[in-house]
């Protein structure tokens, strides 16, 4: 029998497999900031088009040098455009942005470029890629790793530009498959 102080021996993964369910159930209760994650689609169109995306995958990875995560369901329209677009950038969502964290979540959605169409944006100075009026925070990247996780890809960035362009309002977070306000 092994001490208290040992760890116990490892699970070979053939006796226990965690279910989508269960896994899904136990990191619902981990709360996440929202952010709306954007792209500049030059090969879609005469004058291209804009992509964007929810994601509550977003994470700082260093420092020095400065290096983000953000992770993209693999397939994906933004993960299409990501292996051939090295540009993109990143808003942090505040509590009053929650209708457009629902817009560009939404599955089998309309069109970018509607969903673009009445939200109010500005052309990021580093990336060239959509970045959110009234958003908490605005990081603009250069893709500098891509890796497959499972159903996903992890988009490794490099900080190009970083600003806190509105200074208050709390942030929007998504807890137990909800978005939530802090209190």
């Amino acid at each position: 029998m092994p001490s208290p102080h040992e760890p116990p021996a490892p699970v070979p993964a053939a006796e226990h497999r965690v279910s989508p369910d269960e896994f899904r159930a136990a990191l619902s209760r981990l709360a996440g900031g929202v952010v709306l994650l954007t792209a500049h689609d030059e090969d879609e169109g005469p004058h291209g088009e804009d992509v964007g995306m929810t994601a509550t995958g977003f994470m700082s990875v260093s420092l020095e040098p400065p290096l983000v995560l953000v992770s993209v369901r693999e397939g994906s329209r933004m993960d299409d455009l990501l292996s051939r677009q090295p540009l993109w950038a990143v808003s942090v969502l505040s509590e009053s942005q929650r209708h457009i964290a629902g817009r560009f979540a939404m599955r089998g959605r309309l069109s970018d470029r509607l969903l673009f169409e009445d939200v109010p944006y500005y052309r990021g100075a580093f990336s060239g890629s959509p970045v959110l009026g009234g958003a908490l925070a605005v990081v603009e990247c250069r893709t500098e790793q891509r890796v497959p996780a499972g159903d996903h890809t992890l988009v490794v960035g490099r900080v190009l530009d970083a600003s806190t362009p509105s200074a208050g309002g709390n942030p929007l977070t998504y807890f137990r498959g909800r978005y939530r306000y802090l209190r």
